[in-house]
C-alpha cells in the first residue's frame, strides 16, 4: 500500500490562482453593481427634479401669474413717476410695455417654458441653484444657496434634537416594554398610541396656549429673544429655552406610536426559536437582547436611522410656521406662497441627492452588519 504525499508548496500554488479569480470575480461583481446602482439613482434624481420643476411651475401657468405681478408692479411704480404722467396716452402705453418686457426678460419670461425647464434641470443636476425670484437671505442676497444656508442651522438644531431623542428613546423604551409584555406600561403605551394621529403642529398650538400664554414659562416662538443676549452662555440658554416647546411638540406627536411600533417589532423577533433556545441555555436577558434580538434587527434600525437623517434637512413645515422658527420648513412654506420656483427646486435637489446617497450607502452597510447579504449578488 503506497501513500502519496503532496508537498505543501504544490497545494498553495494550485490554490493561489483560484483565490485570485475569486477576488477578481468579487471585485467585478461589486464594480458592476455599484455602476448600475449609481446610474439608476442618478436617473431617479433627474426625473424627480424635473417633475418638481414642472409641478412648481404648474406646467408654465406660474409664468402667467408672474407676468400679472410684473404688470401690476410696473403700473404702481409708473403712477408715482411725474415724467410718466406728463406723457401722451400712446407714449404712456408704449413706455409701459417697454418696461414690462424689460422686466419679463430679466425674469427669463421671454423664452418658452420648455426651454427654461431644461435649463433649470441642468442647473439643478450641476448644483447651480441660481437666484431666487422674490426671496432673499439675511444678508440681502438672492442667491438660493445663501438662502438655504441661512435657514439650515436652525432646522438642523430643531429637527435633529427632537428626532434623535425620539429615535433612540423609542428604541430603548420599546426594548424594555418587549421584555415586560402585558405589563401596566405596555398597556399604557398601547392605549396612548392613537394620540399620535395628531400632527406636531397641533400639539404645538396647545403647548403655546398652556406653557406660553397661561403659565408664561416659555416664549411664544422664534429662536432667540430680541435683543439677543450678549454673552455666549446666555445666548445658548436662550436658544434652549425657545427650543423646548417645538421639540416637545414633535416628540409628543410621534412618541407613543413609535414606541408601539418598535415594541411590536422586537416582540416578533423575541418569539423566534433561536431566542427561546438562547434562554434555555441560561443566557442573561442582556445577552439575549444584544446578540439575538438587536443584531438581527440592525438592518431595519439602520434603515430607519438613515431615513431619519434625510428628514433633518427638510424640517417640519407647519411646526416651524406655528413657532415662527426660522428654518427650512418655514422657508419652503414661504417659497410656495410666493411661487419662488428656484428656492423650491433648490430644496428638492438637496432632499433628492441626500436620499439617493443614503439609499446607496445602506446597501453596503447591510453587507457589513448582515453576513447573509452580498453586494451585487442576485441571491
Amino acid at each position: 500500500m503506497s501513500v502519496e504525499i503532496q508537498s505543501p508548496g504544490v497545494g498553495a500554488e494550485a490554490e493561489a490562482p483560484q483565490t485570485k479569480r475569486r477576488t477578481e470575480s468579487t471585485f467585478s461583481r461589486v464594480a458592476k453593481y455599484t455602476s448600475y446602482k449609481l446610474a439608476m439613482l442618478f436617473l431617479t434624481v433627474v426625473i424627480a427634479v424635473y417633475l418638481t420643476i414642472l409641478i412648481a411651475n404648474m406646467g408654465g401657468y406660474v409664468d402667467e401669474i408672474v407676468r400679472g405681478q410684473i404688470r401690476e408692479f410696473v403700473g404702481q411704480m409708473l403712477r408715482i413717476d411725474p415724467n410718466y404722467q406728463q406723457m401722451d396716452p400712446e407714449e404712456k402705453n408704449e413706455f409701459f410695455q417697454t418696461q414690462v418686457e424689460r422686466a419679463e426678460k430679466r425674469y427669463g419670461l421671454d423664452q418658452p417654458f420648455v426651454l427654461r425647464s431644461f435649463r433649470y434641470l441642468w442647473n439643478a443636476v450641476t448644483l447651480d441653484f441660481g437666484y431666487a425670484t422674490l426671496m432673499a437671505s439675511d444678508t440681502g442676497s438672492r442667491q438660493v444657496k445663501l438662502i438655504i444656508q441661512d435657514r439650515l442651522a436652525p432646522t438642523l438644531l430643531l429637527i435633529a434634537t427632537s428626532n434623535l431623542i425620539l429615535f433612540f428613546g423609542s428604541i430603548g423604551l420599546a426594548l424594555s416594554l418587549s421584555r415586560g409584555y402585558g405589563s401596566f406600561w405596555d398597556r399604557f403605551v398601547l392605549a396612548m398610541s392613537p394620540t399620535s394621529s395628531a400632527p406636531s403642529w397641533f400639539y404645538g398650538i396647545f403647548f403655546i396656549l398652556i406653557f406660553a400664554a397661561i403659565l408664561r414659562w416659555f416664549p411664544f416662538g422664534g429662536m432667540i429673544d430680541s435683543p439677543p443676549p450678549r454673552t455666549q452662555w446666555a445666548y445658548i440658554l436662550n436658544v434652549g429655552k425657545h427650543l423646548v416647546l417645538p421639540v416637545g411638540a414633535i416628540i409628543t406627536s410621534a412618541m407613543f406610536v413609535s414606541i408601539y411600533n418598535w415594541r411590536t417589532f422586537f416582540l416578533i423577533y423575541s418569539s423566534e426559536d433561536y431566542v427561546e433556545m438562547a434562554k434555555a441555555k441560561g443566557l442573561s436577558a442582556n445577552d439575549v437582547q444584544n446578540r439575538y434580538i438587536l443584531r438581527p434587527t440592525l438592518p431595519t434600525i439602520i434603515t430607519s436611522f438613515g431615513l431619519l437623517v434625510i428628514t433633518l434637512w427638510t424640517g417640519s413645515i407647519l411646526t416651524e410656521a406655528v413657532f415662527h422658527w426660522p428654518g427650512l420648513g418655514q422657508t419652503t412654506l414661504t417659497a410656495i406662497g410666493l411661487y419662488d420656483t428656484p428656492v423650491i427646486v433648490g430644496l428638492t435637489i438637496i432632499y433628492a441627492y441626500l436620499l439617493a446617497i443614503t439609499v446607496f450607502l445602506l446597501d453596503f452597510i447591510y453587507a457589513l452588519v448582515d453576513p447573509r447579504v452580498k453586494i451585487g449578488s442576485g441571491r
